[in-house]
């Protein structure tokens, strides 16, 4: 039970929410004059001013992805991204890296199941450079049986790594795979393993001809630079690849209605604690309807985000069953996606025991709702995430590039913090009660598996 005093104190912090929250989402809704244009050839260029310093962050981000494979090559997109940097016939292998090196330049690339991207930070004179030599590997890349095999050893070193050595991502992997009963985000992005062994250089070819393309590529520029200045250098770099292939629509595979409770148990002797990690199929920003992915957001928010969220107060504090539990909503994804919670259990609290602790706080979120205090709480933190983010280069082009390639458009973000703020608490109820279902979801364990006792000899 909260105390007069408890409540009275709950209330003053959320009427100063509501007071500081149109200044945090004016400031957003304010921050760098985004531009948005298409190049000749079809690729797209996004410029994110920030005068600060004079250092550039350059993105190039392929619509293309894990779920874009095709059957029975997983794996194949993230290995391509580490073949690009295997050279061109006008860029042998390590110039581009020795020459970010040399001038004290960042890089690296990343893939997920929708897109595969590569990025570099210097300082603002030397953007040009940045574009000769991403737009010669867009499609000059050449590749050798001598540099593709023992590179595919290096991919299956850190399937080894980040896999096959971490019970929790195996685990992680095999709830994956079960909530998506017929979408290709069942595959893992580093693939399956049995897959990755066979990939070859005529499946990285195959794979870099259909998809590196310009007309299926964005540029994502963000720094000490203006966007008359950005187009100017895209144009005379970019704009001279010609396209090599005709982009169609991302059409995959989708989701049937599910209907059953699933469970997923792996054992392994590595295990020190028990843990659980459940995923709801639930709609992506890119496919909910008008204020669902919001509504998601501001649900994990109020479910499992911090100490001041329900799972933490009811299942650590109040009733002490967990040691970590939260939540999370992964809502950029060109199709459906996860909504995730997860918890471990205190010594003496069984898995079953959290898992229906975990079900009803769901449960009673879906019946009765989230107070105003939680509401103005989690709109502040999730927009005040916003303001914070403009501070830096990286992370801002990120969610552009992240949006552009899973759907959305620029005006989309801009306008999120406006669509937060219009949250209701009878959408967070609604939100939890139709998609937080048990039947749309996995429930993965994580055990100790015991060694076997030996047979006695006679």
């Amino acid at each position: 039970m909260v105390s007069r005093h408890r409540r009275s104190v709950v209330s003053f912090a959320a009427a100063a929410a509501m007071l500081v929250l149109p200044a945090i989402s004016a400031r957003a809704s304010s921050g760098p004059e985004i531009s948005h244009f298409k190049l000749a050839n079809g690729m797209e260029v996004v410029v994110i001013p920030d005068r600060r310093t004079p250092v550039v962050t350059h993105m190039v981000w392929y619509r293309v992805g894990a779920a874009d494979e095709p059957p029975g090559k997983s794996g194949i997109a993230h290995f391509l991204e580490h073949l690009m940097f295997k050279g061109t016939e006008k860029n042998p292998a390590g110039r581009f890296s020795k020459v970010l090196a040399t001038i004290g330049g960042q890089e690296n690339a990343f893939t997920s199941s929708d897109y595969t991207g590569y990025f570099q930070r210097v300082t603002r004179d030397r953007l040009r450079m940045l574009m000769e030599f991403e737009a010669d590997r867009m499609t000059g890349l050449k590749l050798t049986d001598e540099a593709v095999l023992p590179e595919r050893n290096v991919v299956l070193e850190e399937q080894n790594s980040r896999v096959a050595n971490s019970p929790s991502a195996k685990l992680g992997e095999e709830v994956q795979a079960a909530l998506f009963l017929n979408h290709p985000y069942g595959r893992p992005v580093i693939g399956w393993r049995h897959e990755i062994e066979k990939l070859d250089r005529k499946d990285a070819l195959d794979f870099y001809n259909r998809f590196y393309t310009p007309n299926n590529a964005i540029l994502v520029v963000a720094g000490d630079v203006a966007a008359d200045e950005v187009k100017a250098l895209a144009e005379e770099t970019y704009g001279k690849v010609a396209p090599r292939a005709e982009i169609g629509p991302r059409k995959r595979p989708q989701e049937p209605e599910q209907r059953s409770v699933r469970t997923v148990t792996f054992a392994d002797p590595r295990v020190t604690l028990p843990s659980l990690q459940r995923s709801y199929l639930v709609p992506s920003a890119a496919t909910a309807k008008t204020g669902e992915s919001e509504a998601l957001e501001v649900l994990s928010q109020i479910l499992g985000s911090g100490t001041n969220s329900r799972l933490y107060a009811k299942l650590v504090i109040e009733k002490p069953m967990a040691t970590s539990i939260g939540a999370w909503y992964q809502s950029s994804a060109l199709d459906q996606t996860r909504f995730g919670v997860y918890g471990t259990p205190r010594t003496g609290i069984t898995l079953k025991d959290l898992e229906d602790g975990i079900d009803s706080v769901i449960a009673e979120i879906a019946e009765k709702g989230v107070t105003n205090d939680e509401l103005e709480r989690a709109k502040i933190k999730l927009v005040a995430d916003v303001v914070y983010a403009q501070d830096s280069q990286a992370t801002m082009a990120r969610w552009y590039g992240g949006a552009l390639t899973t759907g959305l458009t620029v005006e989309h973000l801009k306008t999120w913090p406006d669509r937060v703020q219009k949250v209701t608490s009878d959408q967070v109820r609604d939100a939890a009660k139709t998609w937080l279902d048990k039947r749309r979801s996995v429930t993965g364990y994580l055990v100790k598996e015991h060694a076997k006792p030996q047979e006695r000899r006679s």
